[in-house]
């Protein structure tokens, strides 16, 4: 499946998770901030998209779970030097630039993108072709 492929599927499994029209959905898009998604929504998103691209998305993932426990990862609120390069190793496609400047934690959600969700399925499927 090429990459051209990918988007159309994911805006109908962000578009059925979210109840939004799919032309709202463009991969610049936070999913909190401009489509509305909830964290209970997460668990629908990941749901469809293992089902429409036939991939398995670990717990974690594609969004951080349960980093945020440790005092290590977080102190009063702000994720710490250490919490950023655990996310940027366990979620590399999520672009921390901006959250880098004020990495409140109530505010990481906002930096989920379509993109980030793209790149993720991109590098899935090209994992799971076989190579003759």
């Amino acid at each position: 499946m090429d990459k051209n492929q990918i988007f159309p599927k994911v805006q109908e499994c962000l578009s059925g998770a979210l109840g939004i029209d799919p032309g709202e959905i463009r991969p610049q898009s936070s999913l909190v901030r401009d489509l509305g998604a909830e964290s209970i929504d997460f668990i629908d998103m990941i749901f469809r998209l293992e089902k429409a691209f036939d991939i398995k998305i670990p717990s974690g993932e594609l969004f951080p779970a349960n980093l945020f426990n440790d005092e290590r990862m977080v102190q009063a609120g702000r994720v710490t030097p250490e919490g950023l390069k655990t996310l940027r190793e366990k979620v590399p496609f999520l672009d921390l630039t901006e959250f880098e400047k004020d990495p409140q934690l109530s505010n990481l959600a906002n930096h989920f993108t379509v993109q980030m969700i793209l790149d993720y399925v991109g590098e899935k499927i090209s994992k799971n072709i076989p190579t003759s």
